[in-house]
């Protein structure tokens, strides 16, 4: 049996059984597809001892709790990293003059950097939703947005300053 005739006979059951773990159907799909690239890449490792149902099951299983755990750090890191920088940024934008430099200073900001940025903080995309408009992950969505939020706040200070 070749791989297309694994992947063809065994996803549905892959995916349902994702489906009940994650109980999101996007989530489910996508961990689907790369529980399947994982075997994909390890099937000459299948030394055939197992039942190939089972051995799927396993990696789907492991992707879905690296997935989970993976989540729930970023989740942890967000409400931890949030609140200082962002309650600065969201007083900048209250302030009316303020408000105009920091999209002054966007506006000149380099991309991806802009766009992240703008997205998370107008939009209000998750970092998720984000990596994936610029095919990349959500890890990388965040460090970008953390990344240009300093940029603003580091040119904010120096606005300021410079005020004084």
């Amino acid at each position: 049996m070749d791989f297309e005739e694994i992947y063809r006979e065994y996803f549905q059951e892959v995916y349902l059984f994702m489906k009940s773990l994650s109980h999101d159907e996007g989530v489910a799909e996508e961990m689907t597809q790369e529980a399947f690239f994982k075997a994909l890449k390890a099937i000459e490792k299948f030394d055939g001892s197992k039942d190939i149902r089972a051995w799927l099951f396993t990696i789907a299983k492991n992707t879905y709790f690296s997935h989970y755990k993976k989540m729930k750090r970023q989740i942890n890191s967000d409400f931890i990293d949030e609140p200082e920088t962002g309650v600065q940024i969201v007083q900048h934008l209250m302030n009316e003059e303020e408000a105009f430099t920091v999209h002054q200073f966007l506006h000149s900001m380099d991309e991806p950097y802009k766009e992240v940025f703008s997205l998370r903080t107008f939009g209000e995309l998750p970092f998720e939703k984000i990596g994936r408009l610029f095919g990349k992950s959500a890890g990388w969505a965040r460090v970008t947005f953390y990344r240009a939020r300093k940029k603003i706040l580091e040119y904010m200070e120096e606005i300021n300053h410079e005020r004084d």
